[in-house]
């Protein structure tokens, strides 16, 4: 409040009385928190998506130079614009496309593995689907049909 009387920036007065290893050491620790707050909705992952592929990607600057030449002010379509449809992409905007896309379909593929089958376990379904459930029964009921088992396998149920 005194600063704002004197016509003066409040942070700007503030910053005066720290010193400048203080300073650094701030930066620094406000530069280390990490700006990714993971996942808080698909909206925003497809977003944060999107600003990646599209840093990734470097525009061919000379093609935009020869379309701005030929086409002027109608490169840039207002409402007034009819382009649809005549915009025909060169081959090596169509090749570098493809080869973003594989290599983001590469990328995904090395996230999603196949779990691994143990041939030492014993076989208690029929099919896949049964094995899924036996998993998830085994998952949430072990701890008590563990007894139940072993007197089945063993012979000794009553």
């Amino acid at each position: 409040q005194e600063c704002a009387a004197r016509g003066e920036d409040y942070e700007r007065v503030k910053l005066l009385e720290i010193s400048a290893e203080d300073a650094e050491r701030w930066e620094r620790k406000k530069k280390k928190k990490n700006p990714d707050l993971g996942f808080s909705d698909y909206a925003a992952a497809q977003l944060r998506q999107y600003q990646r592929l599209t840093r990734q990607i470097k525009p061919d600057l000379e093609q935009y130079e020869k379309l701005k030449e030929q086409y002027g002010e109608a490169l840039y379509p207002t409402s007034d614009s009819l382009l649809h449809g005549t915009h025909v992409p060169s081959k090596d905007g169509v090749d570098r496309m493809v080869a973003d896309l594989e290599k983001q379909i590469e990328k995904r593929e090395k996230y999603s593995r196949r779990r691994p089958y143990n041939d030492d376990a014993d076989i208690d379904y029929i099919n896949e689907r049964n094995a899924k459930f036996n998993q998830k029964a085994e998952r949430f009921y072990g701890k008590y049909t563990a007894e139940i088992k072993q007197n089945l396998e063993r012979g000794t149920a009553v």
